[in-house]
Parts: C-alpha cells; sequence; structure tokens
C-alpha cells in the first residue's frame, strides 16, 4: 500500500483538515499533520494527527460509524481518506481538545483543487 504516497519520508504540515460524516457534517481539526514512514521492508506508510474537540467528535458519530478526512496540503495536494482508522482522548469536557489520530486503511483518493473546494463549500461544520 505504497504507491499511493508521492511523499518522502517525513513530517508534513497540512493546511485543512477535516472530519466528515455521511451527511457532510463535519469538524475542523486544528494543527494537522501527516508523517510518512518507512518500514523495515521499505514500504511507505502514513498516519496523521490534529486537535478535535471530543464533544465534536462523539456528535459526528452518534449519527455515523465511520467517518470520513478531507486534506490539503497546499498546492495541488488535495486528499479525501475513506474511513480511516481514528482514535482520539476520552475525556467529554465540552472546552477539552485532544489529539485525534488518523491513519488510511485503503489508498487516499486525489483530489482537484475545485472538487476539494466544492466538497468543503458543501461541508455542514458544527461547534459546541
Amino acid at each position: 500500500m505504497t504507491e499511493w504516497i508521492p511523499f518522502a519520508e517525513g513530517e508534513y504540515w497540512v493546511e485543512q483538515a477535516y472530519l466528515v460524516s455521511a451527511d457532510k457534517s463535519a469538524i475542523a481539526l486544528e494543527n494537522p499533520v501527516i508523517e510518512i514512514a518507512k518500514s523495515p521492508q521499505g514500504k511507505r506508510h502514513l498516519k496523521g494527527q490534529g486537535m478535535a474537540s471530543n464533544l465534536l467528535v462523539i456528535e459526528l458519530l452518534e449519527e455515523n460509524d465511520t467517518l470520513d478526512i478531507l486534506l490539503d496540503l497546499g498546492g495541488d495536494f488535495k486528499y479525501h481518506l475513506i474511513a480511516p482508522q481514528i482514535s482520539s482522548g476520552k475525556l467529554f469536557v465540552p472546552d477539552v481538545k485532544s489529539t485525534l489520530q488518523f491513519s488510511p486503511q485503503q489508498p487516499w483518493r486525489q483530489l482537484s483543487a475545485d472538487l476539494f473546494t466544492k466538497e468543503v463549500s458543501a461541508l455542514k461544520r458544527i461547534d459546541i
């Protein structure tokens, strides 16, 4: 599953990242980054993280079993992660944010700038 990762090993800042439900409800991830690492077998793997309100993540999950992530790494590097594995904190206080970690379960889908803008414009952002 490495052929779809067009980046060298390292950490990359993400300009925009959204956790998105099937009905287009979404929250923005704060300070998102992705990391590309190489396994001992030489395969590249991706994982990422960003800060999110635990309560808002729970709100998204109340009506949805899986969530997607939209990522904008700048320039032409805009992606849709379908149903990545997600883990986050477990303290459910309204003003508490924790690190949400994600890793793809399948190759991401690259989006054109126009399609990414259209997808983001259609989001129903939720907040506390």
